[in-house]
């Protein structure tokens, strides 16, 4: 094994049923050493995944074969929000990065998300389980091709609660309630951020 794994408070994924997941990214490694602690805490990962990675004949085979989801970059999004509402629906853990991409705070801080996450939660009632997470970046530093096999790295995530969107799913879905429930989520993937740091 290349890394050694710090798991925090994995007993609040869900035995069973739907939700998301939402972590910080922050390296192109983050999506495989995301998948380990879904995989060893009993569930099954669907990524909403930039569709050029889909392009790859073998990567793409196997992204689809696992049942991943592709997002198009131009105004095409409506499809892998509904893929992503459906597979909830279905009782799936699907993983989302808020951002859309590997952050580009100096600090390595969450930046401001897209919506989709947001009007995801809002349509289904999800859990929305809040990740914080670091470790990845050294293993394969931001844009980065280059991996760091040795030594080897500590992976640290830690899951906080659901995210309190209640108040939200009762009121109109407008972008200013679309906005809060983004901000909502940022601020807890923060604030695990925070523990793992």
């Amino acid at each position: 094994a290349t890394t050694t794994r710090d798991w925090r408070h994995g007993e609040r994924i869900p035995a069973s049923g739907g939700f998301v997941l939402a972590l910080n990214h922050i390296s192109h490694a983050d999506p495989l050493t995301a998948a380990h602690i879904v995989y060893d805490h009993g569930r099954l990962p669907r990524y909403l995944a930039k569709s050029g990675l889909f392009s790859n004949a073998l990567l793409g085979r196997f992204m689809h074969a696992r049942g991943q989801i592709p997002v198009e970059r131009e105004g095409k999004g409506a499809v892998a929000y509904a893929a992503a509402v459906e597979a909830v629906r279905r009782g799936e853990c699907v993983v989302v990065y808020p951002e859309g991409s590997i952050t580009r705070d100096p600090d390595g801080w969450p930046m401001t998300g897209k919506s989709g996450l947001a009007r995801i939660a809002l349509a289904t009632g999800c859990p929305v389980l809040p990740v914080g997470q670091c470790g990845a970046q050294r293993l394969l530093p931001p844009y980065s091709k280059k991996l760091h096999l040795l030594p080897r790295t500590r992976i640290t995530m830690s899951v906080g609660e659901p995210v309190d969107l209640q108040d939200l799913r009762a009121r109109e879905l407008t972008p200013d309630v679309v906005h809060e429930a983004a901000d909502r989520i940022r601020a807890a993937i923060t604030a695990q951020l925070e523990e793992v740091r």
